[in-house]
């Protein structure tokens, strides 16, 4: 059986005006874990736990934050809070919901951005960086893990042009890498960049146009 394609990547929810995202910037050296996430009639139950010295400052946030309701403290000690509540879902949550992706918990927040992985077909994962782009949500691409049907239809120098290329951003939305510089991280000229660039693309995308006729 193979297995889903996984991407991992980075988000700028403080940039959308996200409630929790700007909270956890007055704590930027804490680690918000967000555990799990039950979407209900009147929004979602969240289950959140924070790496803190802070917990009292962390709860009174939640329990004065007007986005938020029915807050719960499950547990709190000197270096951890567990909290469940009651929120509106939000925009950085709403494109992972409209691709159908499969969010994998925990996603942690630390400083304003959230670090999100999910696991989905080609076509879901397309579809969520589209739903990003669309709601105007920053993000940087990390990773993206092979499945064994991608491993088998490049060769290794293109599953290295492929890596590489995202883990150096050359396929974030905005590119923070040129393909000169791509070039230069695989120490090559940047014409032998653009041909292996070109290959590797035109080698996935025929295959997996292919799979999806059938």
């Amino acid at each position: 059986m193979l297995s889903m394609p996984h991407l991992k990547i980075k988000l700028n929810g403080e940039e959308v005006g996200g409630w929790l995202a700007e909270l956890s910037t007055g704590f930027p050296t804490d680690e918000f874990r967000l555990l799990a996430t039950q979407l209900r009639d009147e929004g979602a139950l969240v289950t959140l736990e924070v790496q803190t010295p802070d917990g009292g400052d962390i709860i009174q946030e939640f329990e004065t934050t007007p986005e938020v309701a029915n807050v719960e403290v499950l547990h709190a000690d000197s270096q951890v809070v567990l909290l469940q509540f009651l929120t509106r879902r939000s925009k950085v949550y709403d494109p992972l919901y409209e691709s159908g992706c499969i969010s994998i918990y925990p996603t942690l927040l630390q400083n304003g951005w959230f670090s999100v992985h999910v696991a989905a077909g080609h076509d879901s994962l397309a579809n969520y960086l589209e739903e990003l782009t669309a709601a105007e949500v920053p993000y940087q691409v990390i990773s993206l893990s092979q499945s064994h049907e991608t491993a088998t239809i490049l060769t290794n120098r293109q599953q290295q042009f492929i890596e590489t290329a995202i883990e150096q951003g050359f396929y974030d939305d905005p590119k923070t890498c040129t393909l000169t510089e791509l070039a230069e991280t695989l120490n090559i000229h940047k014409s032998a960049a653009s041909r292996l660039r070109h290959r590797t693309e035109c080698r996935l995308i025929t295959h997996f146009a292919t799979e999806t006729a059938r």
